[in-house]
């Protein structure tokens, strides 16, 4: 479809190196796009396929996203933007949470930077008229008992989607968000790797399987074309029916 193709077009996604993030930004490049991406380690090849990362083809620069200086000084090797994606995130598990080093430490990654790259790049992505989409979880909409800063940081999220987009529509730039139910990733390692956990998960999706980040990766594609002209502050759970 003309609509999803992305070429001449320039998408930076931060937490691209893996995951999700990964996964949306091969989909950019498979539609044409130029896709930069930022990661934690310090440089692409520290990063593996076995680890579900694909760095082919795309751009990688390191960035810590809990350091807001460093991110509003970065100078970006791009000359205008089209398209931003938010995908970055943590979590602490056994109760790492409930301590305030920890629960700082996850609100800093998963809500407030999520601010920071978005100040940073609102002139370019005025200019080009385009696309910011964050990276939620469906866990803003139940609890997660073990988890308050990831719940609280992601709901935040869901929360700030909507605020900016009705701030900067006057801009010309969309914001969207997507909430991914359970995908395999390294952050739900704690319930993938456990066979009990996960078929107790997995019967509790009416789809009964895991989500990808390629199933993610169709609703960024979409959100980012002009299919979703007229959409406007929405985060669209993307979860095989998880939280129905």
């Amino acid at each position: 479809m003309a609509e999803l193709d992305f070429s001449g077009k320039t998408v930076l996604v931060v937490g691209g190196s893996s995951g999700i993030g990964n996964g949306i930004a091969q989909a950019f490049r498979a539609k044409g796009a130029t896709v930069h991406v930022w990661g934690t380690r310090a440089k692409a090849s520290d990063y593996s396929a076995a680890e579900g990362s694909d760095l082919t083809g795309l751009h990688y620069d390191f960035m810590d996203v809990s350091d807001f200086d460093a991110i509003e000084t970065y100078q970006t090797p791009f000359a205008s933007l089209d398209v931003l994606v938010l995908s970055q995130g943590t979590v602490i598990y056994q109760r790492g949470e409930f301590k305030m080093d920890g629960f700082q430490k996850v609100m800093d990654v998963n809500v407030n930077s999520l601010m920071a790259c978005a100040i940073k790049f609102h002139d370019m992505l005025s200019a080009s008229k385009g696309s910011l989409i964050t990276v939620s979880s469906t866990a803003a909409f139940h609890s997660t008992k073990g988890n308050p800063a990831y719940n609280a940081s992601k709901t935040g999220a869901v929360g700030l989607t909507r605020t900016l987009a009705e701030a900067w529509a006057k801009d010309g730039i969309r914001v969207n968000g997507i909430a991914p139910g359970l995908v395999d990733t390294k952050l739900t390692k704690v319930t993938t790797d456990n066979p009990d956990r996960l078929a107790a998960s997995i019967q509790g999706i009416p789809m009964r399987r895991l989500g990808t980040p390629v199933d993610m990766a169709g609703v960024a594609l979409f959100l980012a074309s002009p299919l979703a002209a007229y959409v406007l502050g929405q985060t669209i759970p993307v979860d095989g029916g998880l939280i129905l």
